[in-house]
């Protein structure tokens, strides 16, 4: 039993506790968030890392009247906790249960929604504009990490809280780490930052400004505290004063007391300021320290070992096809990098950067960088392939139109986790890449059936000479034996994979295998259903399409994807153009035009009738129209 955590049911009683106290509390929410986190997976070595810097907050701010923000929300389990949801956590991320992200409508705590990163600074501001508009009184806090700060969003935010000099807070909560370890300039700035000595002119000039502060004793004190030397003062020249921040740092993410009485210092600091945190990715959990990135997002583990849970006789995973087979290909073709935005491990590109370290460009959080970055590289000769999560290439939409598209530039984009990824919910679920690139000119869509036809469409992209899309599952593949050396496939041709009579189903990617099965299901209740796998979204194998239209009575079109604008009203604006569809009925099976939660993936099918079952029985009522 918990000596304090069980009696946390509001910051309010947070703000009751000695230091000493929090100090044992941050343990116990430690080990209730590995308890959890081991059963229901999560993001565990971020939020073991900000325990202290939450309670900090909580303690020193007054939430929900103030604003508190975080970033992407991969840091705001213990933010949950103690904001009464603490006996709501035992069920994070599962089906029904409480959301692993910031979210609006699940409590008045959670000030703003966040999935993407690099958004926290930008909400702040605006948050901070209609407070002084409406005339009201409260602190606005945005949390964001470092690794969210080689976002451009969050430059364009901090330019601009700079100008406007409006009182709000930044805490930069520097761990080193993304998902991955962080990369560029601004990395080895903030490193710079963390361990540069200053000269003591600079020193004494610091000491002797804030001296002359309402709040400066209270900050020399906390930062003499963390250390001695002056690399640890109050750094005037750093970029962020430049930007017009007050920035206050470094300090040390764990000591709650210094946390708190630098807080309470920059509350009472008129314009902006940057506290500069420094944290440990997975404090207090020795595999966590030891391997941030493996439990940056995790399944399922042994608490003692820190060992994954996983099923051995799984089939290998559509994200390590894809490294594996990306990497080969690069051993006969020196054209080809690999790009992606701090995601080589979540991508598969660790892969491909094991192989080719001189070919391999890990741009950071900078999704619209990667893709226009890739776009020179193509206009200059090599042939680059940007492998970045579907929902993470939507902040990458303009680049793709305005710098690969309208110039025609030969540039691979491999979607990942495209369609439903279950338990991290709406913010990453990849549901919109077939609407979003089909409405481009120049764009050519691919989604394989299975992870054998990845390879194949994966060499068919290399060998193509335009812009060109993959987008494949997150998960494990089928299971299929993958042939030694990749086939190339006619652009724009579907594949026949069994005939019928009246009712024929189109379906593309991860729904070709679920229209096999109805498909046999169709067939024990009499119903001669063919099938085909599309392979491509766009261009749309016309010739095949017509012919079914004057073959079949009923089509069915099936994707895992949104119906608006998506693969199926692709089929119904070709077979309106041709004036076939008074010939032949079409029903588009897809997502619905909602955001769907998280969950496991076969319940979420489930609930919007697109599983085996509730297909069949549409399919046994479109025949009855």
């Amino acid at each position: 039993m918990t000596k304090y955590l069980q009696n946390i049911n509001s910051p309010e009683d947070v703000k009751c506790l000695s230091v000493q106290e929090l100090h044992i509390l941050s343990q116990e929410i430690r080990d209730y968030v590995i308890e959890v986190t081991s059963k229901n997976g999560g993001h565990l070595a971020p939020n073991l890392g900000v325990v202290e810097l939450t309670l900090a907050l909580h303690k020193v701010f007054s939430s929900p009247k103030d604003k508190l923000i975080f970033d992407v929300g991969h840091q705001a389990y213990i933010h949950k906790i103690i904001t009464g949801r603490r006996e709501w956590f035992k069920t994070l991320r599962t089906y029904g249960g409480m959301s692993g992200f910031p979210k609006r409508s699940e409590s008045p705590y959670d000030s703003f929604g966040a999935g993407h990163s690099s958004t926290s600074v930008s909400a702040a501001v605006g948050m901070t504009i209609a407070r002084d508009c409406l005339g009201e009184d409260y602190n606005v806090v945005a949390i964001i990490g470092d690794g969210s700060m080689t976002g451009g969003m969050a430059f364009e935010a901090l330019n601009n809280a700079g100008d406007l000099q409006k009182n709000m807070i930044v805490v930069l909560n520097d761990n080193e780490m993304s998902i991955s370890k962080n990369v560029g300039a601004m990395s080895e700035y903030l490193n710079n930052l963390r361990t540069g000595e200053t000269y003591n002119k600079v020193k004494n000039d610091v000491e002797h400004w804030l001296k002359n502060l309402s709040v400066g004793a209270d900050v020399l004190k906390v930062l003499r505290r963390v250390k001695s030397s002056a690399k640890y003062l109050v750094l005037p020249t750093s970029i962020f004063e430049e930007l017009g921040f007050t920035y206050l740092g470094p300090v040390d993410g764990h000591d709650l007391g210094g946390l708190i009485e630098i807080l309470t210092a920059a509350k009472r600091i008129q314009g902006p300021v940057l506290v500069h945190v420094l944290t440990v990715k997975g404090k207090g959990y020795k595999p966590a320290e030891d391997m941030p990135n493996k439990f940056h997002g995790t399944g399922p583990f042994e608490i003692a070992t820190g060992k994954k849970i996983t099923n051995p006789n799984a089939p290998v995973t559509y994200t390590e096809v894809f490294g594996k087979c990306l990497s080969k290909l690069a051993n006969n073709d020196k054209k080809i990098v690999g790009i992606t935005a701090a995601m080589p491990d979540g991508t598969g590109l660790s892969i491909f950067a094991k192989d080719h370290p001189d070919r391999f460009f890990d741009v950071g959080i900078a999704e619209q960088h990667a893709v226009t970055s890739a776009a020179g590289m193509a206009a200059a000769g090599l042939k680059p392939v940007v492998a970045v999560y579907s929902t993470f290439m939507q902040r990458a939409y303009d680049s793709i139109v305005h710098d690969i598209c309208m110039q025609n530039l030969h540039v691979v984009l491999c979607l990942d986790r495209a369609g439903l990824v279950g338990d991290d919910g709406y913010t990453h679920h990849g549901v919109m890449d077939y609407a979003y690139l089909r409405s481009i000119p120049n764009m050519t869509i691919m989604a394989p059936k299975d992870e054998n036809e990845l390879c194949n469409m994966l060499n068919t992209a290399l060998d193509f000479a335009g812009p060109i899309s993959i987008r494949y599952p997150r998960g494990s593949g089928l299971g299929v034996e993958i042939a030694a050396a990749p086939t190339s496939l006619p652009i724009g041709k579907a594949e026949i994979l069994r005939e019928g009579s009246e009712l024929c189903i189109w379906a593309i990617g991860t729904m070709v295998a679920t229209a096999l099965k109805v498909s046999a299901k169709l067939q024990a209740q009499g119903v001669d259903a063919g099938v085909v796998n599309m392979r491509f979204a766009k261009p749309l194998d016309e010739a095949l399409l017509m012919e079914h239209a004057k073959k079949y009575s009923k089509i069915i079109t099936l994707e895992e994807g949104v119906l608006s604008g998506g693969v199926g009203a692709s089929v119904l604006e070709f077979l309106n153009a041709k004036g076939l569809l008074q010939q032949t009925q079409v029903l588009n099976l897809g997502l619905p035009d909602a955001y769907i939660p998280h969950g496991d993936k076969k319940l979420l099918l489930r609930d919007i009738e697109l599983d085996e079952e509730a297909i069949c029985q549409k399919a046994l009522a479109f025949l009855k129209d």
